[in-house]
């Protein structure tokens, strides 16, 4: 014995997707077949187009649960702490050094191991 615990909106959210899927196909075919009319509204045309794509996904579980994610991670990157200039400065100027360092050591052993080599071969 099974239990849904599916509610009446999510059990239409796969013809959510396919109308999310048409108006974002009608914005595309519209944009190349109305090429020749002004740019400003094909791109007017495709905002609209796309908010009211973006209402019917954020109408869907996945939808929603994605929207709940990115403003999850946004709060997150707000509670970041930033690296000052200075300390930016003096990582990038460590890195800088160190790559120019390993750089010669292995310029080094490999003009070394050139040099054995074409002893050895004659």
């Amino acid at each position: 014995m099974t239990t849904s615990t599916e509610t009446p909106g999510q059990a239409l959210d796969w013809l959510k997707w396919i109308v999310v899927i048409g108006i974002l196909a009608a914005g595309v075919f519209g944009n190349w077949y109305y090429q020749d009319q002004s740019l400003l509204m094909r791109v007017v045309a495709l905002l609209v187009l796309g908010l009211a794509a973006f209402g019917i996904t954020i109408q869907t579980v996945k939808g929603r649960a994605a929207w709940t994610l990115i403003k999850e991670a946004r709060g997150e990157i707000r509670r970041v702490v930033w690296p000052t200039w200075n300390e930016t400065s003096q990582t990038t100027l460590i890195v800088l050094v160190l790559v120019l360092i390993f750089s010669l050591l292995l310029w080094l052993l490999d003009s070394g191991l050139s040099w054995v080599v074409s002893l050895v071969l004659g």
